[in-house]
């Protein structure tokens, strides 16, 4: 596979505290908020794991960080209108990363966290995961200069979010 100028693209560097996650706090956030966690009101997310097969036919995830808190995540978000599910993480991993592939149709499992809509509003969303190979990365994309990214192992993508659920799709992923 050629990359082109996927390991050449300039981003902003992560905040320090992203580096790595610290499963106590979001314990700790979803201990403050059992009000939304049992409320049944859940909202549905699209992800995409974005990977590739590096050096020795290891697998490689990228990894990028949130625009506002700078943690590191993975492409995900709303229902498109008119769009299956998989398509939406499609153009998710686009906008967000620039990835260029295709995701598979069949979902690889969920996970689930706190999202912020605003510095008082917190709904709890459950994002289904799909798997995208990554053919490449565009140069230029929605939110190029937003986020910063990183190709690592499993083991250390799943070391770096901060959903615990999230950490076990990442160790246990193999490509289908």
């Amino acid at each position: 596979m050629k990359f082109g100028t996927l390991d050449k693209m300039k981003l902003r560097k992560p905040d320090k505290k992203a580096a790595v996650a610290k499963p106590q706090q979001l314990l700790r956030d979803l201990a403050m908020t059992p009000d939304k966690l049992f409320s049944g009101a859940f909202r549905k997310q699209y992800g995409a794991l974005c990977f590739r097969l590096g050096e020795g036919g290891r697998i490689e995830i990228l990894v990028i960080t949130s625009r506002d808190s700078g943690r590191w995540v993975l492409p995900k978000g709303w229902p498109m209108k008119g769009k299956k599910p998989h398509e939406a993480a499609t153009i998710e991993a686009w906008e967000e990363a620039g990835v260029r592939g295709k995701a598979r149709k069949r979902s690889i499992g969920c996970y689930t966290y706190l999202k912020e809509l605003d510095s008082e509003t917190v709904v709890p969303c459950i994002v289904e995961m799909f798997q995208i190979e990554v053919e490449g990365l565009e140069a230029k994309f929605k939110e190029r200069g937003q986020r910063a990214q990183a190709w690592v192992s499993p083991d250390e993508a799943a070391r770096r979010v901060r959903e615990i659920d999230l950490k076990s799709l990442l160790v246990n992923f193999r490509p289908r």
